[in-house]
């Protein structure tokens, strides 16, 4: 088995172990640099970081600085101040005795205005486990459910969308059953315009009810790479924003979110029509005739790069996978007292139930990355708190099949226009 694991990325740019805030626009400059240069430590060793301030571009001198300290995505267990002496100060952030990161959260007042930022760092990450447990019938449960919803017959409806078309490719609105009869799911698909056949990227989406449209990745297209970004509620993703917004005020939120919907039973849980709907979307592109029959690859990111995941361990017609930040990952770990995964159940009142728990346990990514045969391409960033790096770490590690990890720790929860091209570029490096 290859295992090619990327230690660090730091900034595409010239600093490259600096962690910084500067919103566009914006006079306020925020510099970290934790003093070991790939942010990583080993357990019990004292981790530090030096901290620059800047306004306008000019050193900001003799001003305090708030901070807090604690086990990522928990409690702190440390606060206090710092003064800037000469624009810069050095602050321990102490150590930790288990695997996983430690956050520091700064906040400073300047002229009336607050101004805040935080930076990571982890501790052995590699030995990051997980809480989720692996169900006896896991896999039994899936094939069941599969052949079930196979049962539905596929009904395609494709119309042309001239708006993202052009010169090197053509554009479809795709409206596909899925699950049981009465149920679609959409996408656009992108189609190099030329001859001949080419491979084919499966893209689910983030998280949320909102418009979608294609312009972001037209870049698989125009370069040969059949594209096809996948909408999951069954709602057509050229509807305007505010239709969108109301329906998701309906039901895409906290305690009514979609992704709490059904929670009690595995069976009623909302994401299991989810979960099949991506394989159903299989069942189409395989059928395309510009498809070159050997290339299915599965891609996206935070709950798309979750979804990715997902179908890659549920479908073994998919050939290579590429994720950045998965979402679903670990979900309960927070009862293992440290941070879990996207959407942060937690946060939400009782759904962390023992009951509920349970059926985390057959939707969560953790337990379909262990039956990941194929190669994974996994790209995450170390101040993430939508997608943790614990959790990204846990599934990374789960994992058995070749796999490659560009970690770029400055990043929250994006990826570059350049990480974007590295993937596209690591698929094609895949290709048969």
């Amino acid at each position: 088995m290859k295992s090619i694991y990327l230690t660090v990325l730091f900034f595409l740019v010239t600093v490259s172990s600096f962690a910084q805030n500067y919103p566009s626009r914006s006079n306020v400059l925020w510099v970290t640099e934790p003093n070991h240069q790939d942010w990583l430590y080993q357990i019990g060793e004292e981790a530090s970081v030096t901290i620059s301030l800047y306004e306008y571009g000019i050193p900001v001198h003799d001003k305090t600085v708030s901070y807090q300290i604690g086990p990522e995505m928990m409690p702190a267990d440390q606060e206090g101040e710092i003064v800037l002496k000469k624009g810069k100060a050095k602050l321990s952030l102490g150590t930790s005795s288990i695997p996983g990161f430690r956050d520091c959260w700064f906040t400073v007042v300047l002229n009336g205005e607050i101004y805040k930022h935080h930076v990571k760092v982890g501790f052995e990450p590699e030995k990051l486990e997980p809480f989720t447990q692996f169900p006896e019938d896991f896999i039994s449960f899936w094939e069941t459910a599969k052949k079930e919803a196979a049962k539905c017959p596929m009904v395609v409806e494709k119309t042309f969308v001239p708006e993202y078309s052009n010169d090197k490719l053509d554009c479809y609105l795709v409206k596909i059953q899925a699950f049981e009869k009465g149920q679609q799911v959409y996408g656009y698909l992108t189609i190099p315009k030329k001859t001949g056949t080419f491979p084919v990227v499966f893209a689910p989406p983030g998280a949320g009810i909102k418009p979608m449209n294609p312009l972001k990745h037209l870049f698989y297209a125009e370069s040969g790479v059949i594209r096809f970004d996948m909408e999951i509620h069954g709602i057509r993703p050229d509807l305007d924003a505010d239709a969108y917004k109301e329906i998701s005020n309906s039901f895409g939120n906290g305690d009514n979110s979609y992704l709490v919907n059904g929670l009690n039973n595995r069976d009623n849980y909302y994401m299991k029509k989810v979960y099949l709907s991506c394989v159903r979307a299989l069942d189409f592109l395989t059928t395309l005739p510009e498809w070159d029959g050997k290339n299915l690859i599965a891609q996206g990111g935070s709950q798309g790069g979750a979804l990715a995941l997902i179908t890659t361990g549920l479908d073994d017609r998919i050939t290579a996978c590429a994720a950045n930040h998965p979402a679903l990952s670990d979900m309960a770990g927070y009862k293992g007292n440290r941070a879990g995964g996207y959407p942060h159940l937690n946060r939400f009142n009782d759904m962390l139930t023992p009951e509920k728990i349970k059926t985390l346990q057959y939707y969560d990514v953790v337990n379909f990355s262990k039956l990941i045969e194929v190669p994974v391409f996994m790209t995450w960033g170390y101040n993430d708190n939508t997608c943790p790096p614990t959790t990204s770490y846990i599934v990374y590690n789960v994992l058995k099949s070749e796999k490659e990890a560009l970690i770029t720790p400055i990043n929250e929860h994006w990826v570059s226009e350049k990480t974007r091209r590295v993937i596209l570029k690591w698929i094609k490096s895949k290709l048969k």
